[in-house]
């Protein structure tokens, strides 16, 4: 018997040692995942996107933004060229209802959107929103996380509020597209 745990502490002692020193930080290795993250990128830059993570708040009421940009509705779905693009499409809100924007924007400040979504379900609450900028077409597509355990959320509309950083914007007029499943919304921007 105490052979045996002499080789388990020969063996357990180095072993333990060595991966505690050199074990790689972060998550592991996940294949499938990374792969298609790999994937997903090199498609977005050969294709002329450039996708950008914004962070979502959730205000308790609406923001009192001056000179609104007039939007318009535009059909559901994602574009054409960036759904082709896409490896995995992202799941979208079943619709866009309502969109507060400012008209005009600066390169050096941060520039907000506020909109009203319809949620896909109950178990589902929104998490963020991902950015694709392509020439002067900015598309939003909104991010979703699955609400944990037997809850539910509150309601199926949802008030967002995003901020496009300051300095991703260069001077100019662009399109900006809030995608929904069913229904969009659309607007320009001037950004000085």
């Amino acid at each position: 018997m105490k052979w045996v745990l002499l080789a388990i502490l020969v063996v357990l002692v180095p072993y333990t040692y060595l991966t505690l020193r050199y074990r790689k930080p972060g998550p592991a290795f996940q294949p499938y995942e990374d792969m298609r993250e790999r994937a997903n990128v090199s498609r977005l830059l050969s294709a002329g996107y450039q996708r950008i993570p914004l962070a979502a708040q959730r205000p308790a009421g609406p923001a009192g933004f001056f000179a609104l940009a007039p939007t318009q509705a535009a059909p559901g779905g994602l574009p054409a060229s960036l759904a082709s693009t896409l490896v995995d499409t992202p799941a979208l809100p079943a619709a866009i209802i309502d969109v507060s924007a400012p008209a005009t924007a600066s390169v050096l400040r941060d520039y907000p959107i506020q909109f009203t979504c319809t949620l896909p379900d109950d178990r589902q609450q929104l998490a963020g929103a991902d950015l694709y900028l392509r020439h002067r077409e900015i598309v939003i597509t909104p991010v979703f996380e699955r609400v944990g355990g037997d809850l539910h959320t509150r309601s199926r509309e949802s008030l967002v509020l995003v901020a496009v950083p300051a300095g991703t914007l260069a001077a100019g007029r662009y399109e900006i597209t809030v995608t929904g499943a069913h229904a969009s919304r659309t607007w320009s921007v001037e950004v000085k």
